[in-house]
């Protein structure tokens, strides 16, 4: 059982002692210390937080707990009640809120839960606020609200169709060639509110959506990771249904990932690739992604005539890389797309329409348009972390190991060969080391994985 304290938010599995899960009394803690933090940004008299949550199964509880909490420091509440973490995002502006949680463990499986943070402008809160709010958690600043100044709860459950609205109507979505192409999309909605959010958008755009675990009860159906190794289901049902692709999201819907017609993946390092492809050649400009994304990116921008640069891992540090570089569009190789127009977060529906209207204007298969971009082979492979392991120390020694390549090491190790990349890191989500590696082919980048994963257990003895 495990509780991770990070920039990232509060992440636990649920049950079992207080400060080692997320427990009750641990959501209400770090929700309290939410609160005093927005407070303090501030001076003013009405403060409003959007709260929205995935389907796990963990979900109601703990966000009633977080609510209530919040009401007892004066705040206000938007309940959205079953949404999505862009949804949320999108909310917190057009809400004109000091601050927005989602409660949502991303792609962990069903034990977990987490608190993901916000700060005014719908943005994931950067180090120094995240550091703040976990400093606020273990002191004595906790001051709650009188009987006659608690916060108020008020429920709107609108927001998912706002969000669809908000996508409908930016310029590069081209309605109406995605509507004449008649698509039929299977959808993998691995039994979250991607469920409920990615057919109402297939819906509004003319798509013919054959649902796929699409019931939000948090019960996953296959590890909620959309990798190639938990999507068999899908594959089998695009082929089933001579559908023209599949659509498979995490249970907060902020990655997202595509099946071609022949039930093979078109690869989630690729989502991002595609989407940029299609902005590029409209609004031509500069892309980043983080540092374990694919070599693709950088290919396509600069087929473009644009400029990539890559960020340390975490959505906040790619963000903050693409306003400092006005980049178009960015996002994460996990299949994570950020497209500013809506708004700096990941997200799935907007990733969803870009690659049709990309699909529509090309008139092409799933499999034809991967066929058109460089291909890389990526493998990512973690190391489960035991007590007392001392990660840095590990990383320092790889490093020096491989002084001879090219090394960067803004977030962990990243060793850059002529051909071939890898990446190594502990992750901000869950206990575990991260290899990730990439090469001209999966045997390659397989061999090169094994090759320091290998390097990594005798240097820790594991």
């Amino acid at each position: 059982m495990t509780l991770i304290k990070s920039i990232s938010g509060i992440r636990g599995t649920i049950g079992g002692a207080v400060g080692e899960n997320l427990t009750p009394i641990d959501a209400v803690k770090f929700a309290s210390a939410y609160g005093v933090w927005l407070k303090q940004q501030r001076d003013k008299t009405h403060y409003i937080v959007v709260v929205g949550r995935d389907a796990r199964i963990s979900g109601e509880m703990i966000q009633n707990l977080v609510m209530n909490t919040l009401i007892g420091l004066g705040i206000h509440v938007v309940d959205l009640g079953l949404s999505t973490t862009p949804t949320v995002e999108v909310a917190v502006p057009l809400e004109h809120a000091d601050g927005g949680i989602i409660l949502t463990a991303s792609h962990n499986p069903k034990q977990w839960n987490a608190l993901k943070l916000l700060n005014a402008k719908g943005e994931f809160l950067n180090g120094v606020e995240g550091a703040k709010i976990l400093d606020i958690a273990e002191s004595d600043q906790m001051q709650f609200s009188d009987v006659d100044n608690l916060g108020k709860i008020t429920k709107n459950q609108a927001y998912i169709d706002l969000h669809i609205d908000e996508v409908l109507d930016l310029e590069l979505v081209n309605r109406e060639a995605i509507d004449a192409a008649n698509f039929k999309v299977v959808v993998d909605g691995v039994n979250s509110t991607g469920g409920i959010a990615i057919p109402l958008l297939l819906e509004r755009l003319g798509v013919h959506a054959v649902k796929l675990f699409c019931e939000p009860n948090g019960e996953f159906p296959h590890n909620p990771e959309p990798l190639k190794e938990h999507l068999g289901d899908l594959s089998e049902k695009v082929v089933k249904e001579h559908a023209d692709f599949g659509i498979v999201v995490d249970p907060d819907v902020d990655r997202l990932a595509f099946m071609d017609e022949n039930g093979d993946m078109f690869g989630e390092e690729y989502t991002l690739v595609a989407c940029a492809d299609y902005v590029l050649s409209k609004t031509p400009g500069n892309t980043v992604s983080n540092m374990s994304s694919t070599r693709a990116l950088n290919d396509v921008t600069e087929l473009h005539d644009g400029t990539y640069e890559a960020s340390a891992v975490g959505e906040v540090n790619v963000v903050e890389l693409m306003k400092k570089n006005n980049a178009v569009i960015g996002g994460e190789g996990n299949g994570g797309i950020i497209y500013p127009e809506l708004h700096y977060g990941r997200d799935a529906l907007v990733g969803v329409a870009l690659f049709l209207s990309l699909l529509a204007e090309k008139k092409i298969k799933v499999s034809a348009l991967r066929n058109s971009y460089p291909s890389y082979y990526m493998s990512k492979k973690k190391i489960a972390l035991t007590e007392g392991l001392d990660v840095d120390g590990i990383l320092e020694t790889m490093a020096t190991a491989y002084t001879q390549e090219k090394l960067n090491t803004i977030d962990g190790v990243k060793i850059d060969f002529s051909d071939s990349w890898v990446h190594l890191r502990k992750s901000n989500t869950e206990p575990i080391i991260r290899i990730y590696t990439e090469a001209p082919s999966q045997m390659e980048a397989d061999k090169l994985a094994h090759k320091i994963i290998e390097e990594i257990k005798a240097i820790a003895n594991i």
